[in-house]
């Protein structure tokens, strides 16, 4: 008998409607989730909040445009904030698009429903830099309006939410490097409604003050994220201005383009490992370069979280989804924007990030400033399983290759920023032997399959079918995949708090 019952398609995980992942149990429910089939996506209880507009905003939508007459026939865009909002407007730059304010505080945009095509620039737009409404504030204002009875009940913290969640992040980010930096206080630390809005708001802010210096060249250090890749492409000055570097360990190599273009170097973007692949480059020697040729370095530690890895030394700015270990319930997202005191730029960053981020809603606030205080004892959890996971994985014989934050390639660059010989991370990303063999895999496996990590909940995803669908499914994208090492059929699967010994049952029955 599996300890893991069996999720139906769309269940909320966890169960709750402000939950951030969902049940995609077979890969047919995958590919339907990605080619927006009726049949799947009419099931999904909700989904990743970048990617699924929540059922409390869709309601919260269809009521405002059904009592609106200027909004009849259009479809509205309900935002974070009213710059989002503004901002969009400005992006779209057509004359059909309309701003949308309302009170208490509503915000968004509208288009003419019968264009797909703004639909589709509006919501790539929104997801890149997690500029929707937050499913507890759609469900604020539909209680408000009376289409709810009553929020949703749940835990939280009572009294001055975002100072308790600074606390325990300003107790963390300084534990580990003594003196080496001025200690991190309220002042350097920025809360976001989500990693990616985190993200684009610190690129936003790097990006504009280099921009002053004739410096505009951004390096992309290995294979990010999509919504990272998609800001950089997007807000870069100019397309020459963009850089990818696939071997995130030729440092020869980037010193040759710091040596051709340090001028006009503005930074260089790392993730800490990179998802999927966990790669840790050696960010001492990176940090050093750029700061030897003024440029600036921005790291993300969201894969293994700033609790296990000491990067703000080395960087300007260091980032984190909230979202992950943190928000380890799975049911809020949430970003972090950490400035380096000792950097001669934090000044004037503190004064450009203050009005371009993306709040912090305040019920998610008061939900975070609960979950936070556990973080510690799920890491804890996490990093007692993640090594067994591994090494079974690792020595069987129907698994091909196996990448955690510890593997042979990086584990010493990821070892001089981790904080304890115990941290990792949960995330382990695989690929098995047999050609064709995912599908009956997946669907064989009776573990808990959707998006997102960094929960108390064991989660696995055919990670390059949900972030790049549309490069496992064209030649030229799988050429693209195959160019920076990455198998479409990765698997990515992230340790949750659950008993060791049931994660890997549930993993050799599916492989037996």
């Amino acid at each position: 008998m599996s300890a893991f019952p069996h999720l139906p398609l769309g269940q909320a995980i966890p169960p709750s409607p402000h939950a951030v992942s969902c049940s995609l149990p077979t890969m047919r429910s995958v590919r339907g989730y990605e080619e927006k089939d009726p049949a799947i996506t009419s099931q999904l209880a909700n989904g990743y909040p970048r990617f699924v507009v929540h059922p409390f905003a869709r309601q919260l939508a269809a009521h405002l445009v059904a009592t609106n007459p200027a909004l009849t026939s259009h479809t509205l865009w309900l935002t974070s904030s009213l710059a989002i909002a503004e901002n969009l407007v400005a992006h779209l730059a057509h004359p059909s698009v309309q701003l949308f304010i309302d009170t208490p505080g509503l915000h968004g945009v509208a288009h003419p429903a019968a264009s797909a095509p703004l639909a589709a620039l509006t919501k790539t737009y929104l997801q890149n830099l997690g500029g929707f409404i937050s499913s507890r504030e759609a469900e604020d204002h539909l209680v408000r309006l009376e289409l709810r009875p009553a929020i949703y009940p749940e835990a939280t913290f009572t009294g001055d939410e975002p100072a308790e969640i600074r606390r325990h992040l300003a107790r963390a980010l300084n534990a580990g490097h003594a003196a080496t930096i001025a200690p991190v206080t309220d002042a350097d630390l920025f809360l976001t409604n989500c990693g990616m809005s985190a993200i684009y708001a610190a690129f936003r802010a790097v990006a504009d003050l280099q921009a002053t210096r004739g410096r505009t060249i951004w390096l992309q250090l290995g294979w990010f994220y999509l919504d990272t890749i998609a800001i950089l492409k997007k807000f870069t000055a100019g397309p020459g201005d963009y850089v990818y570097i696939r071997d995130i360990f030729d440092l020869e190599a980037l010193e040759r383009i710091f040596a051709a273009h340090g001028q006009r170097i503005a930074g260089v973007v790392a993730e800490v490992p990179t998802n999927p692949l966990l790669q840790t480059p050696d960010i001492p020697a990176i940090s050093a370069l750029c700061r030897s040729h003024g440029a600036a370095i921005l790291i993300d530690a969201s894969t293994a979280s700033l609790y296990n890895l000491d990067v703000l030394p080395h960087a300007d700015v260091a980032l984190a989804s909230l979202t992950k270990y943190t928000g380890s319930a799975g049911d809020l997202t949430a970003g972090l924007i950490a400035l380096n005191p000792a950097r001669p730029d934090a000044t004037e960053l503190r004064r450009r990030l203050a009005p371009a981020l993306e709040p912090l809603y305040r019920r998610d606030a008061a939900r975070l400033a609960h979950e936070i205080a556990a973080t510690e004892s799920v890491l804890a959890k996490i990093h007692a399983s993640t090594p067994h996971v591994v090494a079974f994985l690792e020595n069987h014989p129907a698994i091909k290759d196996v990448f955690w934050a510890r593997h042979a390639t990086s584990r010493a660059n990821f070892e001089k920023l981790a904080r304890s010989p115990e941290a990792t991370g949960g995330m382990i990303t695989f690929t098995l032997r047999a050609p064709g063999a995912l599908e009956k895999f997946y669907d064989r496996l009776r573990l808990p399959k959707g998006p997102s990590f960094g929960m108390t909940t064991t989660l696995i995803c055919p990670f390059m079918y949900l972030a790049h669908y549309d490069l496992v499914t064209t030649p030229a994208g799988l050429a693209e995949l195959a160019a920076s090492k990455l198998d479409p059929d990765l698997l990515r699967l992230c340790i949750g708090c659950e008993a060791v010994e049931d994660i890997i049952a549930a993993l050799a029955e599916a492989l037996a």
